[in-house]
């Protein structure tokens, strides 16, 4: 467990979660790079994670799923009921339906990929603090294979219309309904009303309803 300076106003902290000491000095390394990241604190396990970011409230939580003690998704659940407010990265190796799945319901803003390149990562970072959820290329390229027909609770396919589809992906991203209808020129209503249905479809209460259909499995695509 290691700890630096206090936080300052203007940056965007960061506590480092990862039982590989290359991959917390790679990150570091990199993320430093920029004046506005700060690093304030770093765990090698989940116990240790979530007790830092309980201390120290940082802004995001990058989080490996396998480490000791506790693995990530139980320490992104413990996060998210005594710290809500803070938002929580996973980067792992895992690029599966399943640690997917566990990660969005555990509360998790966004899924990253070990693979993906050093320079998407700030990127993704700054997309977090503006309420997007984040996923990098091949997380994506596995939710829009899930999306297109998905089981509802009854287990029968649901299949999407082309707009859905769009949509949903859309909604993955933690986009809102003004800036889909930005994207799409069409208006927010007519999102909305895309939007009722695909819940009504799926039959889940809400949006993160909807993210975790998109991501169930890779049974119905």
């Amino acid at each position: 467990m290691n700890f630096y300076q206090e936080k300052t106003a203007q940056n965007i902290t960061v506590i480092l979660a990862d039982d590989h000491e290359i991959v917390r000095v790679g990150l570091k390394r990199f993320l430093s790079i920029d004046q506005s990241i700060q690093i304030i604190a770093e765990a090698t396990n989940g116990e240790d994670a979530v007790t830092l970011t309980v201390l120290y409230r940082p802004n995001i939580v990058l989080l490996d799923i396998n480490m000791p003690r506790m693995d990530g998704i139980r320490a992104a659940s413990e996060i998210k009921k005594q710290a809500p407010d803070v938002k929580i990265v996973m980067l792992s190796a895992h690029e599966d339906s399943y640690h997917l799945e566990k990660a969005l319901g555990a509360g998790a803003n966004g899924y990253l990929s070990k693979e993906i390149e050093a320079k998407e990562l700030l990127p993704a970072l700054q997309a977090v603090m503006r309420g997007e959820r984040v996923f990098s290329r091949s997380i994506l390229q596995l939710i829009q294979r899930n999306s297109a027909s998905i089981d509802d609770n009854s287990g029968a396919a649901v299949s999407l219309t082309k707009r859905e589809q769009e949509i949903l992906g859309m909604v993955v991203k933690g986009l809102t309904s003004s800036e889909i209808a930005d994207k799409l020129s069409i208006s927010p209503r007519t999102v909305e009303t895309h939007r009722f249905n695909l819940i009504t479809k799926f039959g889940v209460k809400n949006t993160a309803g909807l993210v975790r259909f998109a991501v169930l499995n890779e049974n119905g695509s």
